[in-house]
Order: C-alpha cells, then sequence, then structure tokens
C-alpha cells in the first residue's frame, strides 16, 4: 500500500490520528525535506526509516520505490506541509504506483488553499485551482488564458513576488477586481485580507510580506 498522509500546514494540532497511526506502522516514510520533517515525526513519537523523496530525485527514486511496494511493504509519502502532489512532488509516484497495480490511498487532511477559499467570500462552489504560476516562460500565456474564467481563481505565491504578481493580475485581471489573499494560515499570525486587487497591492506595499501566500480572485461576472 502506498499512503499518501497530509501533514499540518502549521498548527500541530490539525495531524490527524489516522495521520499518525499510519506513519507509525509504515515500513518506510518518504519525506519532501526529512530535516523539515524531523521535528514533526519526533512530536509525534514516529520513529521509522525516513528517506528524501522531493522534485530532484523523484525521477530516480520512482523505480526502487515500487520495487518495495512490490515486496509488500507500506510506504507512506509526506511533504513539508500540506497535501502531497498538490504543488509537490507525488504525482509521478501515485502514477506509477497505479500502473503496477499497488493500492493507494490517500488520507483527508490540511490543504492551504482550501481553508483561504472558505475565508475570502469568494464564490467557493465552483473553482480553479491554479497553484504557482510559472516563474517565466509561459506566465504570461497562463494569466491571459484566465482573464475571462467564471471560476474564482486560486494561487500560491511566494513573499518575494507576490508584488510583482499582483502587478501582473491588475493587468489582466483589472484593479477592481475583488481578491482576497490569506497567509500564515492555521499559525500564530493567520491574516486574510480582503479587497479588489489595487487595495491589496497598496496594502502589502507597506506590510510586512513574510509566509506562503494564497490568492483569490474572483470570477469574471
Amino acid at each position: 500500500m502506498l499512503y499518501l498522509v497530509p501533514t499540518p500546514i502549521g498548527n500541530l494540532e490539525d495531524m490527524t490520528l489516522r495521520a499518525v497511526r499510519i506513519l507509525k506502522e509504515a515500513d518506510f516514510i518518504l519525506a519532501e525535506d526529512t530535516r523539515t520533517s524531523a521535528p514533526l515525526l519526533k512530536h509525534f513519537g514516529i520513529a521509522g526509516k525516513v528517506f528524501a523523496h522531493h522534485q530532484h530525485n523523484e525521477h530516480k527514486a520512482v523505480a526502487e520505490i515500487i520495487r518495495f511496494l512490490e515486496e509488500g511493504k507500506t510506504v507512506a509519502l509526506i511533504s513539508d506541509a500540506g497535501t502531497p502532489a498538490i504543488s509537490d512532488p507525488g504525482f509521478l509516484l501515485v502514477r506509477e504506483a497505479i500502473k503496477h497495480g499497488i493500492a493507494v490511498q490517500c488520507l483527508p487532511g490540511a490543504t492551504a488553499f482550501v481553508p483561504a477559499l472558505v475565508a475570502s467570500g469568494l464564490p467557493c462552489d465552483r473553482f480553479c485551482f491554479e497553484g504557482f504560476l510559472p516563474v517565466k516562460k509561459g506566465r504570461q500565456t497562463r494569466l491571459k488564458s484566465l482573464a475571462a474564467e467564471t471560476r474564482t481563481l486560486i494561487f500560491y505565491e511566494s513573499p518575494h513576488r507576490l508584488l510583482k504578481t499582483l502587478d501582473e493580475f491588475i493587468a489582466v485581471f483589472g484593479t477592481e477586481r475583488p481578491a482576497s489573499i490569506s497567509r500564515e494560515i492555521s499559525k500564530v499570525y493567520e491574516e486574510t485580507v480582503r479587497g479588489t486587487l489595487a487595495e491589496l497591492k497598496d496594502h502589502f506595499n507597506t506590510h510586512t510580506l513574510k509566509g506562503e501566500f494564497v490568492v483569490c480572485i474572483s470570477p469574471q461576472l
């Protein structure tokens, strides 16, 4: 069995009892960054064989992991925070496991865009999750293709690119498009700011840019 196990995006109390049990029972734990996951595993008394599984080694590692699974081992995949394969490694391993007839289960749990969307006040019955935009090639093409999107748009962004990205959003969607930006979700300094894209740009021009950001943009009405 291959388990994809969500981990807290901030508050450790968001870890589920089932997630702790699965990680304790697994023969191997694959972690995006073993150093980042170490405090979490220690906190819950999880002592197992932990190996790094990230975007730089996942292509090479997949064959060996499949071999372990075919031998009857139980493997659990975790990312640094949130649900594996959502803007994190995991897709390649899941695809290969399915190809080889290996059972795959994803536990329900934390992921940043859901609470950000629900708290945004924007329509959440239909939405389009874009994750991180391409850094360079294809970025403008992707944005222009979303200009007339009739579902709420959700993006992830890092602190050092947020202001530039807001400028790009304004150029494509207009200054008056309603939006919401959440950061530090489930952490001590959790914050959600709502307004037009222009108002959000003004706000973050004068406030500290810290943490990971989730940007929700109203659909074209």
